[in-house]
């Protein structure tokens, strides 16, 4: 009697989250197809060589290479801040701190910014940043953007350092290293493929973002290069072209969306690709 009760429970159980995989997998799928069939037919060269030109010159065709090229620097900025800051918290809460009370703390913290809003982060950019300076500026959207990276890369790191076996780390402290060799030339050295996977996700979590740059850098209709000044971005440029009442900027949005979603596509799946090929069992 109980393992039959058992059995129905496990075929109903079963059923209904096919069926909420198969909802799941329907809305994705319509996203998907809405997003390739608009964005598609509107890719052209000039999308990505010529700037923004108002709409109502219609023998002129506009294009996004600001916001593409200013998205670019952004997130490299935005990289080279939260990559070592990343690197190193990550190495203490997985070397030093992994049996202290402060190291479990910080771990956790970490674990909650990983889901925090970013619109949170961008009004605390604005409000050290933004405000003091007198104005939009890109400096601020790439240190918010480092911001949300940052737990990720540290969570990432304190993981793929707890994966090197301590045998490891036994055979170079036999060898008279010093923990700080240890780190660099073992430990590190084992971890670096989980380190640049979590490097490459922490890009594809920043790419689609959009509040917090609309508080940070806000954005520029042409090719800007000066981080001291408000900078243009594909995902606000995206959002604005989407608001507007223009067909051939809401066309360039779909464009840019679908651009950014391969882009994002991309990055998780060499990601996933290198983490499988690294720690393969």
């Amino acid at each position: 009697m109980n393992y039959k009760l058992r059995k129905i429970k496990n075929i109903v159980i079963l059923s209904l989250s096919l069926v909420a995989t198969g909802i799941g997998l329907f809305f994705l799928g319509f996203i998907l197809y809405d997003l390739i069939s608009k964005g598609f037919a509107s890719i052209n060269i000039e999308l990505f060589t010529v700037d923004q030109t108002p709409p109502i010159l219609d023998d002129v065709k506009g294009g996004l290479r600001h916001a593409f090229i200013g998205q670019i620097i952004l997130t490299v900025v935005a990289t080279l801040i939260a990559v070592p800051l990343g690197l190193l918290g990550g190495t203490y809460l997985a070397e030093y701190g992994r049996h202290k009370r402060i190291g479990k703390v910080i771990s956790m913290l970490a674990d909650i910014s990983v889901s925090m809003p970013s619109i949170i982060v961008g009004t605390f950019v604005y409000a050290i940043l933004v405000k003091p300076l007198g104005g939009y500026n890109g400096y601020a959207g790439a240190v918010a953007l480092a911001i949300i990276m940052l737990p990720v890369i540290t969570r990432t790191t304190e993981e793929m350092l707890k994966l090197v076996p301590w045998t490891l780390r036994e055979a170079a402290f036999a060898l008279g290293a010093s923990y700080n060799n240890l780190i660099v030339k073992v430990v590190w050295r084992g971890a670096a493929t989980g380190i640049f996977t979590g490097v490459l996700l922490a890009i594809a979590r920043v790419a689609g973002e959009t509040a917090p740059l609309l508080f940070t850098s806000f954005n520029n209709t042409q090719l800007s290069f000066d981080l001291s000044k408000p900078m243009p971005s594909l995902t606000v440029s995206i959002y604005q072209y989407a608001s507007s009442p223009y067909s051939s900027w809401i066309n360039m949005a779909w464009a840019a969306a679908l651009i950014i979603t391969v882009a994002i596509l991309i990055l998780n799946l060499i990601g996933k690709l290198l983490i499988n090929w690294r720690y393969k069992s």
